[in-house]
């Protein structure tokens, strides 16, 4: 039996205690964690901060596998392959942009750049995206990191 948890630092802490039970049982499954967080609040607690939000107690009964950002070359494999299993005609530069865009931010955004760049070029009266179409669409998008900083600088000019 395996259980999955994506986003193990959603998972309150009763949840986390019902979990780290079942890891003591004899028919215990295998479970995998995911995460992308640093130290942070554990959820369900006022101020526990532990490393990946997890109690420590969790922490010693795990193995962690270390993990390493994709490469540019990776990231463009993997944005041919989304982009061909969608159906979207791209050529090698609008996919070497894209890469540079993933590495400057994120492999998600790289990829979620793909339908509008491709509705874009649609609109032009093409069926592949080209290179423009990938520059005139980044210009249009913030990404989180991108967007959390504009906040930051002008939160005088922003409701909170």
């Amino acid at each position: 039996k395996q259980l999955y948890l994506r986003s193990v630092r959603e998972a309150v802490v009763s949840t986390q205690s019902t979990g780290h039970q079942a890891l003591e049982s004899t028919i215990s499954p295998i479970v995998i964690f995911a995460t992308n967080r640093g130290h942070c609040t554990i959820k369900g607690s006022d101020d526990i901060v532990s490393p990946h939000g997890m109690p420590r107690d969790l922490l010693d009964r795990i193995m962690i596998i270390r993990t390493s950002p994709y490469a540019q070359e990776e990231m463009i494999q993997i944005l041919r392959i989304r982009a061909q299993t969608e159906g979207i005609a791209i050529d090698d530069a609008s996919l070497q942009e894209l890469g540079k865009i993933g590495v400057r931010s994120t492999l998600r955004f790289a990829v979620q750049l793909l339908t509008p760049s491709y509705l874009l070029a649609k609109k032009n009266g093409r069926d592949n995206i080209t290179k423009e179409d990938v520059e005139e669409i980044a210009d249009l998008f913030y990404d989180s990191k991108t967007s959390a900083k504009v906040l930051t600088e002008k939160k005088d000019k922003y409701l909170y």
